[in-house]
């Protein structure tokens, strides 16, 4: 797999009221082309801040930040974001609460058809299309959330804390179904999360954050390849090493 994300020696601080807060401090990080990649660490270290930073909705104060060798600079096609709250349009149907963005770029409604029922059978709502939002579920919410993120064809997925707000059987099935979609595209997917058990079960690498200012601690490469058994001793054992760590962050801030 080739260099894809970059972060170079960057350094973000947030100014208000003559304080400064320095938010994240030096970090340098390359992310390869088709990675999953996790960021954990404990509440307040910028683990969102990074992913906004990667997404262009804000700017690091000194350092850059490259995605396929071009230095982000703003917004951009070619990172599609999924939030906590799923942020979809409650007026819309699914289908076009899917095709929303292929519509702002002027894709043909032929196109658009054809990308919208491609990704819906990826999440598996192909059977929903013409649904509204209020009658989903929120893991059900969360798929058309990945399917809109995805139906541009973004070279990065980000994802912030996509699955927080659900329950933990539904949790469960969103993570095994995240895993089948990976199998089906190459998309490069920056995932935070404050779940230990989440980012072993669906990551190539994961990335240990310190308390404010946030570094990077540790990584994490998981040697084993998906679906991953999370009862097997070995899956148990990084889980006990990783919450040691983060632990120790939680005490010392």
């Amino acid at each position: 797999m080739s260099e894809y994300i970059e972060l170079n020696s960057i350094r973000k601080v947030f100014k208000k009221d003559n304080r400064e807060t320095v938010a994240i401090d030096e970090i340098s990080l390359v992310i390869k082309k088709g990675e999953l990649v996790s960021v954990l660490g404990p509440s307040g270290c910028g683990k969102t801040t990074i992913l906004r930073m990667i997404a262009g909705l804000t700017e690091p104060t000194s350092g850059e930040i490259l995605v396929d060798g071009i230095k982000v600079k703003e917004p951009g096609p070619d990172r599609g974001m999924v939030f906590q709250d799923f942020a979809l349009f409650p007026w819309r149907s699914v289908r076009k609460n899917v095709e929303f963005g292929l519509e702002v770029t002027g894709v043909t409604k032929e196109k658009r058809n054809e990308r919208v029922s491609k990704y819906l059978d990826i999440v598996g709502l192909t059977d929903f299309a013409d649904a509204r939002i209020h009658e989903l579920s929120g893991g059900m919410k969360q798929r058309v959330g990945i399917a809109r993120a995805m139906v541009n064809n973004p070279k990065v997925i980000l994802m912030d804390e996509p699955f927080g707000a659900l329950d933990a059987q539904t949790r469960n099935i969103m993570q095994s179904g995240l895993v089948k979609i990976l199998d089906k595209t190459d998309q490069t997917i920056v995932f935070v999360t404050h779940s230990v058990d989440e980012a072993i079960f669906l990551s190539d690498r994961i990335i240990i954050l310190t308390k404010r200012p946030g570094k990077i601690k540790e990584v994490v490469d998981i040697p084993w390849p998906r679906p991953r058994d999370r009862a097997s001793p070995e899956f148990t054992a990084l889980r006990k090493r990783i919450l040691t760590e983060l632990e120790q962050e939680n005490v010392l801030s």
